[in-house]
């Protein structure tokens, strides 16, 4: 439930308050959060070291996560407060890093293969297991060469002296991510795939 209060006297603009009631136990539940969510990061952590992911990989992974975590403690700190935006920033970083990992250590055959599989007894109500393994193995596909061609772009453009430059990184990645966009889609008509 949520309340709202206005004090007596005072003009309505910026006078709102809204409050949650209390939860027994006051906040405790919201102060551990930030240690769960801090242990769930360092599972991943140590999931990236027993999946023996190049020192390399990690770094580039952590430096990406990095800035973006960076960006997202400011705005969140900024609108919600440093505990609401440490939360945030965690469970960012977190389900970020594992999807990577698991991108890494995953053959796209592999999760092609187990959603066929996983979805082959609901074919009998039409579900068509071999479309959806397509779609996902083309989404997990289509993420790593996206990522390639932005590391591509971006390495052209720093050999121009043009690293700061938006116009000089988004209109090729623009142009080769269409121009991809366009051999996907030919690929898959010359399969047949549209015609079903």
């Amino acid at each position: 439930m949520v309340r709202a209060r206005v004090e007596p006297g005072a003009p309505c603009a910026g006078r709102l308050e809204v409050r949650r009631p209390a939860r027994p136990g006051g906040g405790g539940v919201r102060a551990a959060l930030p240690v769960w969510l801090g242990g769930i990061c360092a599972a991943v952590v140590l999931a990236y070291g027993v999946a023996r992911v190049s020192l390399r990989r990690c770094a580039g992974v952590a430096r990406s996560l990095g800035v973006l975590a960076a960006f997202v403690f400011a705005v969140q700190w900024w609108l919600l407060g440093a505990d609401r935006a440490l939360v945030v920033c965690l469970r960012v970083v977190t389900a970020l890093a594992a999807a990577n990992l698991f991108t890494i250590t995953t053959r796209i055959d592999d999760v092609v293969a187990a959603v066929e599989g996983g979805l082959g007894p609901l074919r009998r109500f039409g579900v068509r297991p071999d479309r959806i393994g397509l779609i996902v193995g083309l989404t997990l596909q289509a993420v790593a060469a996206l990522s390639a061609i932005a590391a591509e772009v971006r390495e052209a453009a720093r050999a121009r002296g043009a690293q700061r430059s938006v116009t000089a990184f988004a209109v090729p990645f623009l142009v080769r991510t269409l121009r991809h966009a366009d051999e996907l889609g030919e690929a898959l008509a010359a399969r047949g795939e549209g015609d079903r």
